[in-house]
């Protein structure tokens, strides 16, 4: 990991353990590819959490946005998960 993705966790983390009383309810919002295995890949990060997840394809359909309401433990387990999806080719975090 680059530096300065590793100092944007940093602070992630940081102004969550500030702003958020844990465990907490957490909104994940992803941009994807619309590409059925790399939607399936981000809904599997977050299986058997509890998590709802709502997919919405863009108007041209070339990309799927993913919202993932799901109870966090802590924020180094917010950012955990940020860093594991990361993987996903083309993903963007919002």
């Amino acid at each position: 990991m680059d530096k300065r993705t590793e100092e944007f966790y940093e602070r992630l983390k940081e102004e969550l353990r500030t702003t958020s009383d844990w465990p907490t309810l957490y909104l994940y919002k992803f941009i994807v590819p619309t590409d059925a295995t790399k939607i399936l890949a981000v809904e599997n990060a977050f299986n058997n959490m509890g998590a709802v997840i709502n997919t919405t394809q863009s108007r041209t359909g070339k990309f799927t946005s993913v919202s993932i309401n799901v109870s966090m433990l802590s924020p180094e387990h917010v950012v955990a998960k940020y860093q594991e999806v990361s993987t996903i080719e083309g993903i963007i975090s919002l």
